[in-house]
C-alpha cells in the first residue's frame, strides 16, 4: 500500500514509459497499453462498514465489490467437533454490470458456479484451515461493471478483503499471498490483462492464479477455434507471471 493514499484508496502509479519484452502488435490496444502492461488498478479498502473485509477493486473498467465475513460456526456438512475451519465464495454479476442488462437470478448459473468455485479453492490454497479454527469465512464477489477479467479481478479483491477480515483472529491463517491475471493471444500476439474486446477476439485465452512465492494454484487455458504451441504456452506463462508479480508487489 502506498502510505500517502487517503480514504483507503490504493492506486496504480506505475505510469512510466514501458518497453515491452513481448512482440509488438501491429494494431495498438484500445487503451494504448503495451502488450505486457496491466490495466490501471484501483483498490478502495473499507468501502462498506458492514463487513470486516470489504474492497472495491477495479482493473481498468472492470469493477468488483468483494467482501469477506467471518462466522463463528462451521458449515453443516462438516463434523461438529472439527478443529478446522472452511472458506467458501459466491460470485454474481449485477444486472447493470453489462450492456445489455444481465438477468437477475437467485441461483448462480453454470458460469457463476464455476467462477465461485475457482475463487474459493484459490483462497483455500493459501489459508491454513487449522489455524483458522472452527469458523467459516464467506467471500462475496459482486461484479458492478464487467469489461473482461471479472474472475481474476474477483480473486485479487477477495484476497485483500480476506487479509482485512482475519486481522481480528487470534492467529493469522494466511500462509502466502495470491494473485490472478488473464493472458491471451490476440492477432497472433501474446497480451496481458485482456479487456472484453480483446477477450472476445482472442485466439487463445488463459487465466493464471499463483502464490506470491511463485507457485501455481490454477491454470485455465484453451484455444478459441485455434490451437497453440508449447512455445506460445511458455510465452503466456511468462507474461502472466510478470503480471502476477506486479500485482503482488502492490498489495
Amino acid at each position: 500500500m502506498y502510505p500517502d493514499d487517503k480514504d483507503g484508496t490504493i492506486s496504480d502509479r506505475t505510469n512510466l514509459p514501458c518497453h515491452s519484452i513481448f512482440p509488438v502488435n501491429s494494431m495498438p490496444r484500445s487503451d494504448n497499453r503495451a502488450n505486457d502492461e496491466l490495466r490501471p488498478i484501483t483498490v478502495r479498502r473499507d468501502f462498506l462498514q458492514t463487513a470486516p473485509g470489504c474492497v472495491l477493486i477495479s482493473f481498468g473498467k472492470t469493477t468488483v465489490l468483494c467482501t469477506a465475513s467471518v462466522v463463528e460456526e462451521l458449515p453443516k456438512w462438516m463434523p461438529k467437533d472439527s478443529t478446522k475451519g472452511w472458506l467458501t465464495a459466491e460470485y454474481r454479476m449485477l444486472p447493470g454490470s453489462t450492456n445489455p442488462r444481465s438477468p437477475r437470478s437467485d441461483k448462480p448459473d453454470g458460469r457463476a458456479t464455476e467462477i465461485q468455485r475457482l475463487i474459493g479453492r484459490s483462497l483455500r490454497a493459501v489459508v491454513d484451515l487449522e489455524q483458522l479454527g472452527p469458523r467459516t469465512v464467506y467471500i462475496d464477489c459482486d461484479v458492478l461493471q464487467a469489461d473482461g477479467g471479472t474472475r481474476t479481478t474477483s480473486i485479487n479483491g477477495a484476497f485483500i478483503a480476506l487479509q482485512d477480515a482475519v486481522k481480528s483472529l487470534p492467529c493469522d491463517p494466511i500462509k502466502d499471498a495470491i494473485a490472478a491475471i488473464s493472458v491471451g493471444i490476440v492477432d497472433g500476439v501474446p497480451m496481458l490483462d485482456l479487456d472484453y474486446a480483446e477477450d472476445v477476439a482472442a485466439e487463445v485465452d488463459m487465466n493464471l492464479v499463483m502464490t506470491g512465492s511463485g507457485r501455481f494454484i490454477e491454470i485455465q487455458g484453451s484455444g478459441e477455434e485455434a490451437t497453440f504451441s508449447e512455445n506460445e504456452l511458455q510465452q503466456l506463462l511468462k507474461l502472466g507471471k510478470k503480471g502476477i508479480r506486479e500485482i503482488c508487489s502492490k498489495f
